[in-house]
């Protein structure tokens, strides 16, 4: 063999080293992750921003997250209970997913949450916020994660909040399922820790359009309505109220103003009151990036939805980032991810030892104003006290909150109501 035959041998060798070496680097392991999300139905709306949240973060990472190739499968749970439940084990089964994701209503988490245990599979709880799925239940779901809140969570910080607004007495206007019970037992606990009353309860069905039978019944002793609506019922109860001539002042839980419909709601919520643990208003050089880039890519600004799934998609690069790229298995998972202490939009998020997280919880005040540079007046929620650190368990000692049954329909009773 020639000496240039050697050379262009050598090179040729060296090349196809080279070459495997970069299929093989291009070759990351594959992780399989499931999402469940209304895609369909009358919570589409909210489902797309579930998705769009999560996927924007993987378009980011041009769909690798801490080395891992990302295979991204969304089911459309149609805000139902058993079929999110028929398509998690679709996940599991046929995809093969490592875990799954999502879930919109309190009571599909409360469904979702035994799958994850008979599949030894984990279910990572992005939205919905089942109270005791993180504090009574928890014993019984070893492979359930939450990388959201709980529905009371923003409710004992804000029940104080109103207390030293000077109201004295509360009518509860609240979805009749369990995220309706949880919110408003939330803030019906704290209220009255601080001497407030809550006079009255009323429960329209989830998927109430009409609240004219409801709203004639607002007791005329309250002085504050505290409301608790999902969906499309966000949109109809405040222009419903406010043309009934109401000159109560109005507050309520987080998702009855959230960003997912505030752009579709009127005047007549300027000036209500809401908490929770994300407002796109929130004026931060990180929540500010994030609202501009969600922006720009769908043309409308984030709601807890899409942010709560970005940050979650967040959790998990840094998860598989420290395992170089690998799912470490569905306990080393869990645990890894329950040590985080995370930076998100939202602000920092860190975990307790029930695997729900520390945050801050925001008071909002919806006004019409101009924020991040965009030239037009808008609605949004601006921020106007920040609780910093709350734990699902609030202002009130873990051991003694446990040992009160899990707020429901009649849970806290309702002992100042006529």
């Amino acid at each position: 063999m020639t000496q240039r035959m050697h050379r262009t041998a050598g090179s040729l060798l060296l090349a196809g080293v080279l070459a495997a070496g970069s299929a093989g680097a291009a070759q990351a392991e594959e992780v399989r992750i499931g999402f469940l999300a209304p895609t369909t139905g009358i919570f589409a709306q909210v489902g797309k921003d579930m998705v769009d949240g999560f996927k924007m973060y993987l378009d980011q990472k041009k769909n690798v997250l801490g080395g891992a190739q990302i295979k991204f499968i969304v089911e459309d749970e149609q805000g139902k209970p058993d079929t999110a439940v028929t398509k998690a084990k679709k996940l599991i089964l046929q995809d093969k997913v490592h875990f799954f994701v999502g879930g919109l209503l309190a009571s599909t988490g409360y469904a979702l949450a035994p799958v994850s245990t008979a599949e030894k599979v984990v279910y990572i709880s992005s939205v919905s916020s089942a109270d005791d799925l993180t504090q009574r239940d928890l014993p019984k779901y070893p492979y359930f994660f939450r990388s959201s809140w709980t529905s009371s969570q923003p409710s004992h910080p804000f029940g104080q909040w109103a207390c030293e607004q000077g109201y004295k007495k509360v009518a509860i206007v609240a979805a009749d399922y369990a995220f309706g019970y949880e919110v408003a037992g939330g803030f019906q606990r704290a209220f009255e820790a601080c001497g407030g009353q809550v006079v009255q309860k009323i429960w329209p069905p989830l998927t109430t359009k009409d609240f004219g039978p409801y709203i004639p019944t607002i007791s005329a002793n309250a002085d504050v309505i505290f409301t608790v609506m999902v969906g499309p019922m966000s949109l109809q109860f405040p222009k419903q109220l406010a043309a009934s001539g109401n000159k109560k002042p109005v507050i309520g839980g987080g998702p009855s103003y959230d960003e997912f419909v505030l752009p579709s709601m009127g005047d007549e919520v300027i000036g209500h009151v809401s908490a929770l643990q994300y407002s796109a208003a929130l004026d931060t050089p990180r929540n500010a990036e994030f609202v501009k880039a969600y922006r720009s890519q769908f043309g409308k600004v984030p709601s807890y939805y899409s942010e709560t799934n970005y940050s979650t998609a967040m959790m998990i690069e840094a998860v598989l980032a420290q395992n170089g790229g690998k799912y470490p298995g569905a306990e080393e998972f869990i645990k890894q991810m329950a040590a985080l202490n995370i930076e998100t939009p939202r602000g920092q998020v860190r975990f307790d030892e029930n695997r729900n997280p520390i945050q801050s919880i925001y008071v909002k005040k919806v006004e019409k104003k101009k924020m991040f540079g965009y030239d037009k007046d808008e609605l949004w929620n601006t921020v106007i006290k920040t609780y910093p650190n709350v734990s699902q368990f609030g202002q009130f000692k873990k051991d003694e909150f446990l040992a009160t049954p899990v707020y429901g329909r009649d849970y806290p009773p309702c002992k100042f109501c006529n």
